[in-house]
């Protein structure tokens, strides 16, 4: 048993399982085993995972801009020519000579050609891919906490709807033994027929919630084994995190709005869109360059065996006018900019409004598991009360069933308000920027995005992945 002290009263906190009756055997799966489980195995986050490895790449690839391109060329073909040459004496007579050339000239050469200056263009286009990069990281941050939330949230759905339907269960059997007293005493004439049928009717109806029920716990096992990529067996009993929690709202709320990754995510993205301006107004600085050329060519006439030739020129282009185009595009990333500034905002409130929810929702959920708890002991008290009442006389059938409902009721609501308890705290930590395995302390190896964007950033050839890190 788990006990916390909220507002100077001790609360109990006793596993779902342990209210129905449901013994944990000794190897359960535990809610941080099913944690590690979806971290190392969620298909939503492993995708992030890949997305995130492909943003690295947006940096080489920007860095080539500082490099020199190089290009190799050759050729080989063959040429005929026919000459006739008519004179003198041989025109005369209707003759000429007729010489006839065949050569094979073939060729190799190669080309430089390396930046000097371009407005600035390759240094943005760095400072736009490095922006998206840590943008991308927080995203994959954002991922984690969205996956590790779910995976919380589908393991005490299961541990709920279990408990609920043994609850049922004994519920239902209750009310069978009910039905078995009422006709008993139906049979030597103390109760009526309508007494009977009342009971009858409730032992329906449990049987109808009882599939309800199971149906329910089928649809959790089916969201578990979808997030966590394990099938739900012998779940432990799942504990709120209260301990790594903000020490209240107003601190959670500014830790959010300071430290949450989808804000994080979105200041970077400010910062790649405002180097993608400079981007494009680069469109209107002169351009220089370095070209250097050298070829041979072989048998290019039947007089020249062999020629070689190199060439070094500095080539300075300044755009005058170029359509128009590059005007639109300026403009086009200024507006972006605008926007991306505005997404900012629009994060910050959306994790502001999450805390609160989410805080007050476990505020609720403490309330609510501290009046269930009241709930259920005094409805066990006034169940044994109306039994006694009715073996006398003094009660009717109804009273009892009706006595029975509410335990069951209460009882019920007592579960709910467990799980709810439970996934408010992990909500609310995830609100506030700081779920994740680390801070969970999960026995699993930590993704760590820095080590692939470290072996791809400075890599000038290959096609090779690293390895998938």
């Amino acid at each position: 048993m788990w006990v916390s002290t909220t507002g100077g009263k001790v609360v109990a906190w006793a596993a779902v399982a342990f209210f129905v009756g449901i013994a944990v055997p000794a190897k359960a799966q535990t809610l941080d085993q099913a944690l590690s489980a979806a971290y190392r195995n969620n298909p939503t986050l492993n995708s992030q995972r890949a997305a995130t490895r492909a943003t690295d790449e947006y940096v080489p690839i920007a860095l080539a801009g500082y490099r020199p391109q190089v290009f190799g060329s050759a050729y080989v073909g063959a040429q005929w020519a026919e000459t006739r040459l008519d004179s003198g004496y041989a025109a005369l007579q209707g003759s000429s000579s007729l010489t006839v050339a065949k050569t094979y000239p073939t060729g190799v050469g190669i080309t430089i050609s390396q930046t000097i200056y371009n407005g600035l263009r390759t240094a943005n286009s760095v400072r736009s891919a490095e922006s998206q990069v840590r943008g991308q990281r927080e995203l994959l941050r954002n991922t984690e906490q969205l996956v590790l939330l779910d995976a919380a949230t589908a393991y005490m759905n299961v541990l709920q709807n279990a408990a609920l339907v043994e609850l049922q269960k004994q519920n239902l059997e209750a009310l069978r033994e009910e039905l078995r007293a009422a006709r008993d005493r139906f049979s030597v004439g103390e109760i009526t027929r309508t007494d009977v049928a009342q009971a009858e009717a409730s032992v329906a109806n449990a049987q109808s919630e009882l599939a309800l029920a199971e149906s329910n716990l089928n649809t959790a096992n089916a969201v578990f084994y979808q997030v966590i990529g394990l099938r739900p067996t012998k779940l432990s009993p799942g504990r709120p995190i209260d301990r790594l929690l903000p020490k209240s709202e107003k601190l959670a709320v500014d830790s959010g709005l300071t430290r949450h990754p989808a804000v994080k995510s979105a200041e970077f993205a400010v910062d790649a869109g405002l180097s993608n301006v400079k981007v494009a107004e680069a469109a209107l600085s002169p351009t220089l360059t370095l070209n250097g050329s050298a070829s041979s060519d072989y048998n290019s006439s039947l007089s020249v065996s062999r020629q070689t030739a190199a060439s070094a020129t500095l080539n300075l282009s300044v755009p005058i006018y170029q359509g128009g185009s590059e005007y639109a595009t300026i403009r086009q990333a200024k507006e972006t900019l605008g926007q991306l500034r505005i997404e900012v905002d629009v994060n910050r409130e959306q994790v502001r409004a999450n805390v609160v929810q989410y805080w007050g929702a476990l505020e609720a959920a403490k309330a609510a598991i501290e009046s269930a708890q009241a709930a259920v002991a005094a409805n066990e008290i006034a169940l044994r009360g109306v039994r006694e009442e009715w073996r006398v006389g003094q009660r009717t059938t109804l009273d009892v069933l009706n006595a029975q409902t509410a335990l069951f009721n209460a009882r019920a609501s007592l579960v709910i308000a467990q799980r709810d308890r439970v996934v408010a705290s992990y909500a609310v930590l995830s609100a506030s920027g700081h779920l994740s395995a680390v801070t969970l302390g999960l026995k699993v190896p930590v993704y760590n995005p820095q080590i692939h964007y470290e072996q791809v950033r400075d890599a000038w050839i290959g096609v090779r992945t690293p390895g998938g890190q």
